[in-house]
């Protein structure tokens, strides 16, 4: 159930963390409890092994369907593992979910803000990877079909660019007013706009998610207004 059929020998220091977590887990398990509660079991781990025990104990709970309260401040942790998350603030619970509802409309700036990177345009937060970036403002606003809009696009210079493996991060000013922000992109969306530190780009929110707190007290990255022409 456990994954260390062989290891019943071991004492505990022979066995790696990743295992000394599934043993204690297995030891939790034996007397057949109503409710678990996990507190921040894989915090002392390297990321991999977070990644690759999140799943297991995802896969367990379904298997032995023992009611689970995981304590994390880690939020992929959350979103991986859980049916239903309580986001805690200074202990008052600000908004109770599934993953889904919580990720995609948060409650407030501070839900969104612990559930992921955040970035601000025109007093808006919005996620990185829903901010599209162009050469021009209208590869900025230009949709699946070549077709392009005309709101929200902003100028920014290009700081850095971070190769994330098969994501890219975009560091950027806002020519408006020298807010710092963020754009997450594609590697190949980076390779075809081919970014150096310096470049003007052109940027607009795809996605805004509604939040019933607002955003108050969230600096503004920019609110230069482009023009954009249609084609």
């Amino acid at each position: 159930m456990v994954g260390l059929s062989g290891f019943q020998s071991r004492y505990p220091n022979q066995l790696s963390g990743g295992q000394r977590q599934r043993m204690a887990l297995a030891r939790a398990l034996a007397v057949d409890p109503e409710v678990l509660l996990l507190d921040e079991p894989f915090g002392a781990l390297d990321a991999k092994v977070r990644e690759e025990l999140r799943a297991w104990l995802r896969r367990l709970h379904d298997e032995v369907h023992v009611t689970t309260v995981l304590v994390t401040h880690d939020q992929a942790e959350a979103l991986d593992v859980a049916d239903r998350i309580a986001v805690l603030h200074k202990g008052r619970i600000e908004q109770v979910g599934s993953p889904t509802d919580v990720y995609d409309a948060p409650a407030n700036a501070f839900v969104m803000s612990f559930l992921g990177a955040v970035s601000t345009l025109n007093g808006s937060l919005v996620r990185p990877h829903d901010i599209r970036v162009g050469r021009t403002p209208n590869m900025a606003v230009a949709a699946a079909d070549g077709t392009a809009g005309s709101t929200g696009v902003l100028r920014a210079v290009v700081d850095r660019v971070v190769v994330l493996g098969f994501e890219v991060r975009v560091e950027l000013t806002s020519a408006a007013t020298g807010g710092a922000f963020t754009a997450q992109i594609t590697r190949g969306d980076a390779e075809a706009l081919a970014l150096r530190e310096g470049d003007t780009v052109y940027v607009r929110a795809t996605r805004v998610p509604p939040i019933a707190g607002g955003v108050s007290g969230v600096d503004d990255a920019g609110v230069e207004r482009v023009k954009v022409t249609s084609t």
